[in-house]
């Protein structure tokens, strides 16, 4: 019983006035959990939430968009090295052979003959080597523009999904500072409800959603809005003033 309805000097009268504001407390008590179970749900389900996935979910499909193309241009790359590589071979031999052709110790009309036949061979080589390089720096720089641009458009997804990060870090601030406002609050109610009442209240919340307790007004139950059988009525009215009552029908505590 709530302090100083213990008196039994006061008759049953003030026992059931007791009882009842001890049931007005449990209901305030229900009207705190019920608003710590709504900014619960609040934070967990913030909008912002929601954006940042919907941003995930556009930079993976990107990313995605953009793996064969940047596997494509790796290998053109990795192609247009090895054949810069043979060029610069082709260039040190068609160095090696024209200092060869041109120097003073060449004698023979025959190995120059040879060696100039040497030397028109690795330019036309270097030639081809060149075009193709040419073929594959004109197939890479469209792939680069797309790739340039897809990368600038996850880089521009990026940075809205750190502002999104950065207002739902606001939005969650408030809700928590809100919280602890209630949680802070809850101390004082349960302490004025009879323990034995307070415990029949934790134990029927997870079993109904969070409201274990409701108002009969007239025959109807608040919690349920369902109107009680004139008989139930009678019964519940012949019940000790003290005595934890429920719903017949949706098993909430009866504030009467």
């Amino acid at each position: 019983m709530p302090e100083n309805c213990d008196d039994a000097a006061h008759g049953a009268d003030m026992g059931e006035a007791c009882y009842m504001s001890s049931l007005d407390k449990l209901l305030e008590l229900q009207a705190n959990d019920t608003a710590a179970d709504q900014l619960r749900h609040r934070r967990a389900n913030l909008p912002e939430q929601a954006e940042l996935k919907r941003l995930a979910t556009v930079v993976a499909d990107k990313k995605v968009a953009l793996r064969e193309p940047g596997e494509r241009r790796s290998d053109l790359q990795r192609e247009q090295r090895r054949l810069e590589d043979e060029i610069a071979m082709v260039t040190t031999k068609i160095a090696s052979v024209d200092s060869q052709l041109y120097g003073s110790s060449m004698t023979s009309p025959k190995e120059a003959q040879a060696l100039q036949a040497d030397l028109e061979s690795q330019n036309r080589r270097r030639s081809t080597l060149e075009d193709q390089v040419l073929e594959l720096m004109e197939q890479i720089e469209p792939l680069d523009e797309f790739l340039s641009a897809g990368e600038a458009a996850i880089a521009d997804i990026e940075a809205e999904a750190e502002r999104v990060r950065t207002t739902l870090a606001e939005h969650a601030a408030e809700i928590d500072a809100e919280a602890a406002e209630v949680a802070a609050a809850r101390a004082p109610l349960a302490a004025g409800v009879d323990a034995d009442l307070l415990a029949e209240y934790e134990r029927l919340r997870p079993l109904h959603g969070g409201v274990a307790v409701a108002r009969l007004s007239g025959p109807t139950c608040l919690g349920c809005h369902i109107s009680l059988a004139a008989a139930e009525v009678d019964q519940l009215r012949r019940q000790p003033a003290d005595a934890i009552v429920h719903c017949p029908d949706c098993g909430c505590l009866l504030a009467r």
